[in-house]
């Protein structure tokens, strides 16, 4: 039975274009142009969503002067330009005249469709009739684009990425945690899926298909990436295909299943994925392979094709192609506002009552204590200065990832081998023809609590690194790679400091940050050599300069020596003038003001380095280190603070630095607690910080909600 129905074409009025929106709205569909024969019948696959443009007058015969449409009902199209006259048939046939077809439901079978042109000459006599035969399909390839955990359909926003509360595009994480435990690898590393454990940590995007229960002949569909994609993604999808709607198998298959095809990905760029039939979803899982960098912005797309035969030995010739893109998550992270989750640190032949001292206070503090014994760390107890804690996050799954720096001393084997397993991620940047130096060891490496700086904000804070000053000669610097990874990140825009005026050079030698009740949640603690002079003064005019620092201790000196020392003097005037510009630095960019600073009294003296030549020295700025134990390398547990014993002048059995220490502090609602860590850390120039490392809670802020 012939359903083909003659329509004529008419210059719809406002209110019949918002009842036909199908039609009218066309313009803002992916376009394709289609040739009719008027030889021979023309098949064609329809995308449903897409329209056929089709320019009447090129298939025309020479004489044909006017033209009418037929099709099946469930085939819409329009002409333009429209005709004058809408009651006219046929309508006359003009070179700009376009047909725009669209169909609105899928095809049950092959080519069930129909569109039909008939041309007439001068006198409307017919010449020829033009057919086109429709199969009409769904084809979406989806992904969480609106980040809310769910792949919904056919997202407008999916081949696209926005930063924002507002913004759109899929999340990826790097695959860089290990199923395995025995024989590590990194999961990124690994060109197939052997537990199904590893799937947690990609994002789902979803092939979805309806229409007849194959695709006719010669057509199919096909993934692909771009070569420089392929170095920063893979995707699978289970050999087994199951449709979502028997949900209990596809749950067991889920559960249990471990084989897994590489559809796209390193050295594959395009592989053809199977039409399911009729209404279904193929799930694939995309894994990303590297975080940001200097060469890559963390955004990758994922392109679909239909292909169409074109002929034995010809290629195939996309008709339809769909995209979707993601960006991959920063690593991120952790500042000292967040909740501890475990503290690290070593065991060596020496430390025995720094450990003791830091196990009580983590046992006070309700947090998980790790230690790693002489065989893991061989004899390196710098636990800050080998890694950093973050994290890497998407709106389903986040996992701690640690970053190991290129130092590569006792404990570089650490994070691989002892942190490295399901669901703790590693990463690490190797140093390019650049010597490391003490500045690339983690102490060097900090994070601000979140800011807003002149309206702009960072809920995420802000990375802090030390540098050498810039017109300083033969200074010191972090390695330019890792320098190029944090930047790369985005998320806590970096801002570099003074640092190589120490012996160390590290930032975490005179600042940190503690949590606060007011102002702006916590407050910036800074190395003050002006303030202990000033604690020395006052305890000198009020009669205890012959009050000894180190009581006891063969180091002994009283504060009349300290105060008299004119050379000690000189060279805190040095350090104070370096703090002070590291301050007026951190006020600009982090917003503050003097109420949000605290100075603690420390003094430092001038290093004479060892390894240094007669020749080096005389090029060299001076370095110095902190003359007793560096209060400001303290650990933050919460409200609880570790603190490096400093021991001060003993005024009425209380050290008078540790009374000023909880006078400045413990307004806020902090508990100092002083740890012993004169000989086996302040000695070798390290103190409390630098001995240990917090694993802490991932931020409550999503990184892609950044307005950037």
């Amino acid at each position: 039975m012939d359903v083909l129905q003659e329509q004529i074409h008419s210059v719809p009025s406002p209110r019949s274009l918002r009842k036909r929106k199908k039609l009218s709205d066309v313009t803002n569909m992916n376009q394709r142009t289609c040739r009719l024969d008027i030889s021979s019948p023309t098949q064609i696959v329809y995308v449903v969503g897409t329209e056929l443009k089709v320019i009447l007058d090129r298939c025309a015969p020479p004489q044909a002067k006017f033209f009418s449409i037929k099709c099946t009902p469930n085939v819409h199209y329009k002409v333009t330009p429209p005709t004058k006259d809408k009651n006219t048939l046929p309508q006359p046939l003009t070179p700009n005249s376009i047909l725009i077809i669209t169909m609105d439901t899928v095809s049950e079978t092959a080519f069930d469709s129909k569109l039909s042109v008939r041309y007439y000459g001068e006198k409307t006599e017919t010449l020829v009739e033009a057919v086109l035969h429709l199969t009409a399909v769904e084809i979406s390839l989806d992904v969480d684009a609106n980040r809310d955990g769910v792949v919904e359909k056919n997202n407008p926003n999916k081949a696209s990425w926005k930063w924002g509360p507002n913004g759109h595009g899929a999340v990826l994480l790097v695959n860089c945690d290990s199923e395995t435990t025995y024989k590590k690898k990194l999961d990124s590393e690994n060109n197939e899926i052997s537990k199904v454990s590893d799937l947690q940590d990609m994002s789902e995007m979803i092939l979805r298909t309806n229409g007849p229960s194959q695709l006719p002949e010669g057509y199919k569909l096909s993934m692909y990436i771009s070569q420089t994609t392929s170095e920063s993604v893979r995707v699978f999808r289970p050999r087994t295909n199951v449709q979502k709607d028997n949900v209990w198998k596809y749950k067991l298959l889920k559960l249990f299943l471990k084989d897994y095809l590489m559809v796209v990905g390193t050295k594959k760029l395009t592989q053809e994925v199977p039409y399911l039939g009729g209404n279904t979803e193929l799930v694939f899982y995309v894994e990303g392979l590297r975080f940001p960098d200097k060469d890559f912005d963390g955004l990758i797309t994922i392109n679909l094709c239909l292909l169409e035969p074109s002929g034995k030995d010809i290629p195939e010739t996309p008709i339809f192609t769909d995209k979707v893109m993601f960006h991959v998550s920063p690593w991120i992270m952790t500042p000292n506002d967040l909740k501890p989750v475990e503290v690290y640190v070593c065991s060596t032949t020496d430390n025995y009552k720094f450990l003791k001292s830091i196990k009580n206070l983590v046992e006070k503090s309700g947090y998980k204590l790790k230690i790693i014994h002489e065989y893991m760390n061989r004899g390196d107890r710098w636990m800050q200065d080998e890694i950093e804690f973050g994290y890497i996050d998407s709106p389903h799954h986040r996992f701690p990832v640690v970053l190991d720096s290129p130092r590569d001393r006792g404990l570089q084997d650490f994070p691989y081998e002892s942190l490295l397993g399901p669901d703790f991620g590693y990463v690490t940047r190797h140093a390019l023809n650049e010597e490391v130096s003490s500045l690339d060891s983690f102490g060097n490496l900090e994070v601000t609590p979140p800011v807003t700086v002149n309206g702009k904000s960072y809920p995420l804070g802000r990375i802090i690194i030390g540098v050498a000053f810039p017109t300083a000669t033969g200074g010191r610097n972090m390695t330019q790679v890792v320098q190029d990874f944090l930047w790369a990140q985005k998320v806590q825009e970096p801002i570099a400091l003074y640092s190589d005026w120490l012996v160390v050079g590290h930032v975490d030698e005179f600042m940190t940050f503690v949590p606060a009740p007011d102002r702006k949640k916590f407050r910036l603690l800074l190395a003050s050599p002006d303030a202990g002079y000033k604690v020395f003064k006052s305890l000198q005019n009020k009669g205890h300069g012959k009050m000894e620092m180190f009581p006891g201790m063969p180091e002994a000196i009283s504060i009349n020596e300290i105060l008299s020392d004119k050379k000690l003097q000189a060279e805190n005037r040095y350090v104070q003038s370096c703090i002070d510009w590291n301050r007026d630095v951190l006020k600009k960019e982090l917003g503050l003001d003097e109420e949000d600073i605290i100075d603690l009294p420390i003094l430092f003296k001038v290093m004479e380095e060892e390894e240094e030549e007669e020749e080096e020295k005389k090029k060299s700025i001076p370095r110095t280190a902190a003359y007793y134990p560096d209060m400001v390398n303290m650990i933050v547990l919460g409200d609880q603070l570790g603190i490096p014993k400093p021991f001060g002048p003993q005024i009425k059995g209380q050290c008078a630095l540790e009374t000023e220490m909880c006078s400045l502090l413990e307004p806020l609602g902090l508990k100092c607690t002083f740890i012993d860590d004169f000989a086996s850390y302040h000695k070798l120039l390290g103190e409390v910080h630098c001995g240990s490392n917090v694993r802490r809670e991932p931020s409550p802020f999503r990184w892609w909600n950044l307005d950037l």
